[in-house]
């Protein structure tokens, strides 16, 4: 079964650019386009994509703010995949705080979009630790007593500071030598604890709540 995508940019040549990368490939395919952020929840309503690709600069509706609507209006919502020119973007680190899995620069190779679209369609988040760094150490507030009122265990916290490093169920299931099954397990219960979507939410909670520092 294909993974279907909704592409949202107000630049057209984005838009078929994205198309005829995404829909070159045999389990990917482009159900949609938008124009703008406003056009999201009723598009995705009506076409149910699996992942949305969403400019984070709009000139009506941006993606931060249709990020946030359609998370608050959808059941089931699809993931987000933001793209953007600059990584180093406040546009960017508050369309990852409002729910977004992850995000795409724009000049991202051919590859690296289908790659992403993958793996946010699998159910993980696009993880770029150095990145998350960066957007945290420029735009983040305080997180305040989040973490400690989530009340994680030993392991949990310990997962979340490898979560937050970038690695994998496996790579971390590998370093504290236990089943992957365990770690998901852990995973689940971070997310749970700290109410939020997935991993990129839980570790920018971490950093802004001091419990991993954004150094280097």
């Amino acid at each position: 079964m294909s993974v279907d995508v909704l592409v949202v940019d107000d630049d057209e040549l984005i838009r078929v650019g994205l198309r005829a990368i995404i829909d070159a490939q045999p389990d990917l395919r482009v159900v949609g386009e938008a124009a703008d952020g406003a056009e999201v929840p009723p598009l995705v309503a009506k076409l149910r994509p699996r992942v949305v690709l969403m400019d984070v600069r709009m000139p009506s509706i941006d993606g931060i703010q249709a990020t946030r609507r359609l998370l608050a209006t959808s059941a089931d919502p699809p993931k987000v995949l933001v793209v953007t020119t600059f990584a180093n973007d406040e546009y960017v680190y508050e369309a990852l705080r409002a729910g977004a899995s992850g995000f795409l620069l724009k000049r991202a190779r051919p590859a690296e979009v289908v790659e992403a679209i993958r793996v946010v369609a699998a159910g993980d988040s696009l993880l770029f630790p150095a990145a998350i760094r960066q957007l945290v150490g420029a735009y983040g507030g305080p997180g305040g007593d989040r973490l400690r009122s989530a009340r994680l265990t030993e392991r949990e916290a310990e997962v979340l500071r490898l979560m937050a490093t970038g690695l994998s169920n496996t790579e971390i299931a590998a370093q504290l030598v236990v089943g992957v099954e365990t770690v998901k397990t852990h995973v689940g219960n971070v997310l749970a604890k700290l109410a939020v979507r997935d991993r990129t939410q839980a570790v920018i909670a971490a950093y802004e709540s001091g419990f991993v520092v954004p150094t280097g």
